[in-house]
């Protein structure tokens, strides 16, 4: 039995490869699960160890033989040659066939091992390499959790939602972003044009690709990102911006028709900034942004209309700002790699990617300056967000178990 089980796992394992010693050439497109293998004697006393793996036989014309009975035996019952292997240790040579579409390997198998030239044939089986397909970083996201994003995308996805990502440069063919890129720009002059950390961890929070059996799942993950990159990553880490590289990127997004724009930014307010954000506003445009440790927030997460979000963990002084996942966030990385982030740039990419969500189910929403998209989230006690309530209320139904204590109206139960 061992010595049968031997044979099958050897020549499974050479039928696949372009056997360079029979000179076999196999169908690198045709399915393993359709061929035969087929083991006829070798005599043991004739093989000798030689300086490879396989070894040498003493009776090179004796092989010439075995080979001419495959191939009499292939002909005889429609079959193609795949490939061969010796396999001295079990005393046969193994054949890997390609049966006809109109049979099957079994009967193949099964006719060819009553035949007194055959030890025995059998169908080629195929093994699996045992792995949870679907286990990711996703079990490790604050908002798995916290946010229910399995049941949020069983109502919304983001799908066609243009949401801009003002950044350092995104990490463009990332596994859980390639795709996910509408449009790339690059607003920053004299510096080279290569994947960053921050816009590359933003973007991936916003929109990494789900059902990908890799990495991260992204709050909107069907959004349609613009990488526009207005940032640059220092030596030190640090990621800078201007006035000019933010007020290029914020143009280029309000006229690109961008229905979401995150800025995971801070500094001080600008006039050329403010106006271009109030622009942005009376179109509709949904803005979010970062709060830094000043009373204030900081600029432009301070300006009038724009959503101001900080971390749940660790909350800001500042009136008016929105607490979402922003501590020991699993997020994309350059290199195609992962990182764990915190920070409240990553809370407000949460933000911008649940305004993704809520911009499916209402493209629309009220325009005009000072108007703030704030409104739209059902907060909790303290400012934290109800992810789950805020976009049921916007679907008008409620499919998972909300949070208990939540702000504003009851939600229809359907």
């Amino acid at each position: 039995m061992m010595t049968r089980l031997l044979a099958l796992l050897l020549c499974g394992l050479f039928a696949a490869m372009a056997d360079g010693a029979s000179g076999a050439q196999p169908a690198s497109n045709a399915d393993p699960r359709q061929q035969v293998l087929v083991m006829l004697n070798l005599p043991a006393q004739h093989f000798r160890p030689g300086g490879n793996d396989a070894g040498s036989y003493g009776d090179a014309a004796g092989r010439v033989a075995r080979r001419r009975v495959a191939a009499q035996l292939a002909r005889e019952h429609g079959l193609t040659p795949v490939a061969d292997w010796p396999m001295p240790v079990l005393g046969v040579d193994c054949y890997a066939m390609r049966v006809p579409a109109h049979q099957t390997p079994e009967q193949v198998a099964q006719t060819l091992s009553h035949d007194p030239r055959v030890v025995w044939a059998q169908p080629m089986n195929v093994y699996q390499a045992h792995r949870d397909r679907h286990y990711t970083l996703y079990e490790l996201q604050p908002a798995a959790r916290q946010w229910q994003l399995t049941a949020l995308h069983e109502v919304a996805t983001g799908r066609g939602v243009r949401v801009a990502v003002i950044d350092s440069a995104v990490q463009l063919d990332h596994p859980d972003l390639a795709g996910s890129v509408e449009l790339s720009e690059n607003f920053v002059a004299g510096r080279a044009n290569v994947a960053e950390a921050h816009g590359t961890g933003v973007a991936g929070v916003i929109a990494a690709r789900a059902a990908n059996a890799v990495g991260i799942v992204g709050i909107a993950p069907q959004a349609r990102l613009m990488a526009l990159r207005a940032c640059w990553q220092q030596s030190n880490d640090a990621t800078l911006c201007t006035s000019l590289s933010l007020a290029e990127a914020l143009d280029f997004a309000i006229q690109h028709d961008a229905q979401v724009i995150n800025l995971s930014l801070s500094g001080p307010s600008d006039r050329l900034l403010a106006r271009l954000l109030d622009a942005a506003l009376a179109r509709g445009v949904t803005i979010v942004a970062a709060v830094d440790g000043t009373a204030g927030g900081g600029f432009p997460a301070s300006h009038r209309g724009v959503v101001a979000v900080g971390d749940a963990m660790n909350p800001s002084a500042a009136s008016g700002v929105v607490l979402a996942p922003g501590r020991d966030i699993p997020t994309t990385a350059p290199g195609s790699r992962w990182a764990v982030v915190s920070g409240t740039s990553y809370a407000a990419a949460h933000v911008s990617g649940l305004f993704a969500l809520l911009r499916e189910r209402n493209p629309s929403p009220s325009a005009s300056v000072g108007h703030s998209a704030t409104a739209e989230l059902v907060l909790l006690p303290g400012g934290r967000i109800d992810a789950c309530a805020t976009l049921m209320r916007a679907a008008g139904r409620c499919t998972c178990t909300c949070a208990v204590g939540r702000t504003g109206p009851p939600l229809a139960r359907r």
